[in-house]
């Protein structure tokens, strides 16, 4: 079998983790107090406002203007042309929307480049577990944060998930690139077209009386909801990796964290509500994201379709990595209440063989256990496990080495 590319190893991480960056993040969250500190932020100071009635204004009223006159698709058509953080932005995009990317596309004074490269070597080392946990960690986790499910199935993304979580896979693909931030990467393109995208969702979900319906709230996308997507990605993917005992150094960990911080900005997150520590990133995330996961018509079949889809491998082997096997490891990552939330079934076999044999196996691999040393069920399952990693790669995505254009939408799901 041909052996995976780190980018396919990423994208795939993407392709399930970031199914939730597009989208929005519960009834209990709305009678919560937010009570975070604006001092643990990276701004260090702010004025403390709840996240829940905090938008995106300044790009909410370009977008929604660029719907109701109808120039989206040809917004669309020249936004396809810009795809490199330093390139000159197209001549025929309307002033006002020019203006603001020039504006959203700077770098915030508190960037690190050497944080950033050292994020680049965590990325290369790190790759084959943060597509798992990227998938099966953040992924999953946002088929069960209710405002995001909803957002994602009743927004026009929903009507077709392969090609949803094909664009949402570029933000975990391109935040682990070598020149992520730099003029000849992609992030910062990336995330401020997911902007738009944000503003788009934001005005024409209301207009949807499927998800009004359902919903809590007026408008969706909120800051907080921006925050609760976040969490799900990397303080969710570093739980999990300290969990697993991964050795990760300190600087590692710290420059990792900064790389997101910086996407968080770049998505339109205010400095203020954006954690300025792995203890502070915990610490929110246990207020905004543990106490609001709970199950949905919606998130049950978001969950159903991303394990249905990771089975589908183009021309690629099947023999170990089929729907069993990733719903068992969608039930040891989340644990039990999550995967009877999302209906997943029982495999009394793999759901015994994760529980027992993965993290000796994760210290195989780091060469803090010797193969022979390890419990008799990962002898058995290790390649299977092995494969698990490697096939992480190929599991959705056919042509993930074609341009993606994350785009302003125009209508809603028109399937409902």
């Amino acid at each position: 079998m041909e052996r995976p590319s780190r980018r396919n190893v990423l994208v795939t991480g993407g392709t399930l983790g970031v199914a939730g960056a597009l989208g929005a993040a519960t009834p209990a969250q709305a009678s919560a107090l937010w009570t975070w500190s604006p001092q643990g932020s990276i701004a260090g100071a702010g004025p403390g406002a709840d996240p829940r009635g905090v938008w995106d204004p300044e790009a909410d009223e370009l977008v929604a203007d660029l719907i109701d006159s109808g120039h989206v698709d040809f917004v669309n058509m020249q936004l396809r042309q810009w795809t490199k953080n330093g390139q000159f932005l197209p001549l025929l995009l309307p002033r006002e929307l020019r203006t603001f990317i020039e504006k959203a596309r700077e770098m915030p004074s508190w960037a690190d480049e050497d944080k950033l490269e050292t994020a680049v070597d965590f990325n290369e080392k790190r790759g084959l577990y943060l597509g798992v946990t990227y998938g099966f960690a953040s992924g999953m986790m946002s088929t069960v944060i209710p405002k995001e499910a909803r957002a994602v199935y009743y927004s026009k993304g929903g009507a077709d998930m392969r090609d949803r979580i094909t664009k949402t896979a570029k933000l975990g693909y391109d935040i682990g690139t070598s020149n992520a931030y730099k003029d000849r990467g992609e992030m910062i393109v990336t995330c401020v077209k997911t902007r738009l995208a944000h503003a788009g969702v934001r005005h024409l979900l209301p207009q949807s009386p499927y998800w009004s319906k359902v919903a809590d709230e007026k408008i969706p996308i909120s800051q907080a909801d921006m925050m609760v997507t976040w969490h799900s990605l990397p303080t969710t993917v570093m739980q999990n990796l300290r969990k697993w005992k991964v050795p990760i150094p300190a600087g590692e960990s710290e420059a990792f964290l900064h790389s997101w911080q910086l996407c968080a900005h770049m998505l339109g997150i205010k400095d203020e509500y954006i954690p300025n520590s792995w203890a502070e990133a915990d610490s929110q995330a246990a207020q905004v994201l543990t106490p609001i996961l709970a199950p949905t018509p919606e998130g049950v079949k978001l969950a159903d379709m991303l394990l249905n889809l990771a089975t589908i491998v183009p021309g690629g082997p099947l023999k170990y990595v089929t729907k069993p096997i990733l719903g068992a490891l969608t039930r040891y990552v989340l644990g039990d209440e999550i995967a009877e939330w999302l209906k997943i079934p029982r495999e009394p076999f793999w759901d015994e063989v994760f529980a027992v044999a993965w993290e000796p196996f994760i210290a195989v691999r780091e060469g803090l256990l010797s193969l022979e040393d390890a419990p008799g069920a990962l002898q058995k399952a290790y390649w299977a496990f092995d494969e698990i990693l490697r096939l992480a790669a190929l599991l959705v995505l056919s042509g993930g080495d074609l341009p993606i254009s994350i785009e302003i939408p125009h209508t809603n799901n028109p399937h409902y």
